[in-house]
């Protein structure tokens, strides 16, 4: 589906609004066979007759990769399921429409690809959520852009998405923005993080990446920030697909004396099992420190006892420092066995942002469907939005207002928070 010249004018201009969406607790909406549900099955018949109103939804739902991806997908579900209890304009209900881009246990940018043509070719899909991965971003973006279909990633943090000289290449509509997202971006995690290896008073750092377009990018900012900083880099190294004995690489390392070894990536591209394969070389009294793509249960399973003493950032608040996320804490342990992801409350904020642009639609469509073009004018105006991370908005960019980054480190196996810092600028 392609914008017409009216509808790429229109977009053009936005205007900035507020809106907003109530809030309720749960009852349900169709779920994916791959993450767990609510126990009670709600009913995704519309009430007026018509077709239900469909949200796109897409992580990595399968693999490693799920350890992140079925608590985010949980997050969108679980706004949903409120919205359809608290009563939609004009009868409709929201139907949760959630697609797996993990291909054999790993996020994949093609199948990324393939599940948002999937939403565009269906006319009852009015906005999507996702993906988690900035590489598959980068492959969904061009896409939602030439449909005029509002995506919202909860954890795509590579800056490049948005800004910069390739932010608009490939766009059909380069001066319309589909593209949000309600985390801060790598230049801002890098540049933390190069700060708090500083205080943790690291001086020589070894950088490796997963060459990904989040691993890499993130990894680049680190490492120009921590020498501006007065730190020494020793070295930076990329790591190759599917790679999985880092002994030769990690023996170079520790003839080079690092105290600190920072890694970007996730934890299925490496992560893990370079942070495990460090005490096989007699690095383990190295300090490992990495982005938020080892925020994950997959990093603490799969490097087991040698996870502890890493850290890493999180490109997203600490909810349990947040008054305004206890409600969504409650709601989510009462309806979801698995427990409340990094990114879950993000992927609840970005549905509750779509859901309050599609119902501003419908109302100013006289209780009828609205078309993408109303919902992404919408979507875009967003500012002032009251969520559980705290009180968001969207700049000409597309990127949130209220960027928070959070510090943590492992101890005994499980994450421990250090300290966030509010990166508003």
């Amino acid at each position: 589906m392609r914008l017409g010249n009216a509808a790429v004018r229109v977009l053009a201009g936005l205007s900035i609004g507020v809106l907003a969406v109530g809030c309720s607790s749960s009852s349900t909406t169709s779920q994916s066979s791959s993450a767990s549900s609510p126990a009670a099955a709600g009913d995704n018949s519309n009430a007026s007759g018509g077709t239900p109103i469909k949200i796109g939804i897409e992580f990595p739902l399968s693999g490693g990769d799920a350890s992140n991806g079925i608590p985010s997908d949980n997050g969108a579900k679980l706004a949903i399921q409120e919205a359809n209890k608290a009563g939609v304009p004009g009868g409709f209900t929201f139907v949760a429409d959630d697609l797996d881009d993990a291909v054999q246990g790993t996020h994949d940018p093609a199948q990324g690809a393939q599940n948002t043509k999937t939403f565009i070719s269906d006319s009852a899909v009015l906005a999507m959520i996702g993906p988690f991965n900035s590489n598959v971003a980068k492959a969904e973006i061009p896409l939602t852009n030439d449909a005029g279909l509002a995506q919202i990633s909860p954890a795509a943090t590579n800056p490049g998405l948005t800004k910069g000289p390739d932010a608009k290449k490939g766009l059909t509509h380069p001066d319309v923005i589909a593209f949000f997202r309600v985390c801060t971006t790598d230049d801002k995690q890098g540049a933390a993080g190069a700060t708090f290896a500083k205080e943790l008073g690291k001086k020589k750092a070894f950088v490796v990446d997963d060459n990904e377009t989040y691993g890499k990018g993130l990894a680049d900012v680190f490492e120009e920030q921590f020498k501006a900083g007065g730190g020494t880099v020793l070295g930076h190294e990329h790591l190759n697909k599917g790679q999985g004995d880092f002994k030769a690489l990690l023996t170079k390392i520790k003839s080079q004396g690092p105290d600190l070894v920072f890694y970007g990536g996730t934890s299925v591209t490496g992560g893990a099992l370079l942070r495990k394969q460090m005490g096989d070389v007699g690095m383990s009294g190295v300090t490992f420190f990495g982005g938020d793509g080892i925020s994950d249960d997959n990093f603490l399973t799969t490097a087991g006892s040698s996870a502890n003493g890493s850290y890493y950032t999180l490109a997203a608040p600490e909810l349990s420092k947040l008054p305004s996320a206890a409600n969504f804490i409650k709601a989510y342990a009462a309806n979801f066995k698995d427990p409340i992801g990094p990114y879950s409350a993000n992927s609840y904020t970005a549905a509750k942002i779509e859901i309050a642009a599609i119902e501003a639609a419908i109302k100013a469509n006289g209780n009828k469907v609205p078309d993408r073009a109303a919902v992404l004018k919408n979507v875009a105006a967003t500012h002032g939005f009251a969520s559980p991370i705290g009180t968001v908005g969207f700049d000409a960019n597309g990127d949130t207002t209220a960027p928070i980054l959070s510090l943590y480190k492992i101890e005994n196996g499980k994450a421990v928070f250090v300290k966030q810092v509010n990166l508003s600028t």
